[in-house]
């Protein structure tokens, strides 16, 4: 299939920031995209060569969509499976696939997808409802402190609290959810796998993640990770074994932890682009958005490695601050060596939403990451007055 200057059509469902960073890719290649996004205002809207107002939760929608594209993926895994699965039964390509989404949508069902692949994860209990969670406690079949996680629609922190005591139960949503052993782990660690639907496979260097305390979303991701190379082996394996149960065409996020004593468990995954590969439009010869378009077209995946040292840094909405967004002191960051800001064109900010993200590259690990510090301290994402 011709996919350049030709009439092939890509669709993405979702038009946010990775829909529009997925376009940087298909502008360059000259592939005809449409997107659709409940949003008039959503980020791809301007890059996209057709955008659509339509909700990506709706059956109808999503394959009316669907219908009129060759090929179909995703910048958000909260979609409509059940018309995903029918557009697989009338032939249409669609990376991720339905199966694929069915297993991770829920991370429940994702957990025990892993211990059914002897796929190494923290132990958990699965729960219909929050509010059985004390009476497990009560009879012992469960004990604290524990990590709570909604099974659905849980994102950028939200639908996940460590549960320290009883009182800690009281704010959450009573809704199907896990309880995971909370892991005494040294690192959060992450491996990006490309697929094609031919099987070629290759893996993005091993990146380390560092996280805002408050709001559990990463603050910075270090390319390459600071991990002795038997470990870093360790976690590229593990994130190896994942893909390969799945079958996953496209790109899979694999988040890990590496435990005090060194092990690998594999905390949840994501199947398109993310968060943990940004550093890689600066950073790599290949970046993540353009392997993503190349596995899911079945064309020759792109080299992973990195040509420079990079640190990325997420510009989330400040504390207190809701309405029209500016980004104070952007120029001063643009001033600093090895700096280069993304604005992902969302016009409201509020506290900790995702505005946009700062890489830093430099030969020295270790100074892009000092670089990072400063920008963190001096970047503000906040509201007009």
């Amino acid at each position: 299939m011709n996919h350049f200057s030709s009439d092939f059509k890509l669709g993405i469902l979702g038009g946010g920031q990775l829909g529009k960073m997925m376009l940087y890719t298909t502008r360059k290649f000259d592939i005809y995209t449409k997107v659709m996004d409940s949003s008039e205002e959503a980020p791809a809207r301007l890059a996209c060569d057709e955008f659509i107002k339509g909700d990506i939760l709706d059956y109808d929608s999503v394959l009316q969509f669907g219908r009129t594209v060759d090929v179909l993926t995703i910048e958000i895994e909260n979609v409509n499976v059940d018309a995903l699965e029918t557009l697989e039964d009338e032939g249409k390509k669609v990376f991720p696939s339905s199966k694929t989404l069915r297993t991770i949508q829920n991370k429940a069902t994702q957990k025990l997808f892993y211990t059914d692949h002897d796929i190494p994860t923290a132990p958990f209990h699965r729960f219909a409802y929050t509010s059985e969670i004390k009476d497990a406690l009560s009879n012992g079949g469960l004990s604290l402190p524990f990590v709570w996680k909604s099974t659905r629609f849980g994102y950028d922190g939200n639908g996940v609290k460590i549960v320290r005591n009883l009182s800690d139960l009281n704010d959450l949503l009573n809704v199907e959810c896990i309880a995971e052993e909370l892991i005494p782990f040294e690192n959060e660690l992450a491996v990006i796998v490309a697929r094609n639907e031919s099987g070629s496979v290759k893996t993005y260097p091993v990146v380390e993640m560092e996280f805002h305390p408050e709001a559990n979303q990463v603050e910075y991701v270090i390319c390459p990770a600071r991990i002795p190379d038997e470990i870093a082996q360790k976690a590229t394996d593990v994130a190896l074994k994942v893909a390969n149960a799945i079958q996953h065409v496209g790109l899979l996020a694999v988040e890990m932890f590496q435990t005090k004593d060194d092990n690998i468990l594999v905390n949840e995954v994501a199947p398109r682009p993310h968060n943990s590969g940004h550093y890689s439009i600066e950073g790599s010869y290949t970046d993540q958005f353009e392997q993503h378009i190349r596995a899911i077209l079945n064309l020759p995946l792109g080299k992973t490695e990195s040509t420079v040292a990079g640190v990325m840094v997420n510009l989330v909405g400040a504390e207190n601050h809701t309405g029209d967004v500016v980004y104070e002191n952007i120029e001063s960051i643009m001033n600093m060596d090895g700096v280069t800001p993304h604005i992902y064109g969302k016009k409201q900010t509020r506290p900790f939403r995702k505005m946009g993200h700062v890489t830093i590259v430099d030969s020295d690990i270790n100074k892009a990451r000092a670089i990072a510090e400063d920008v963190k301290k001096s970047i503000k994402v906040i509201n007009t007055k």
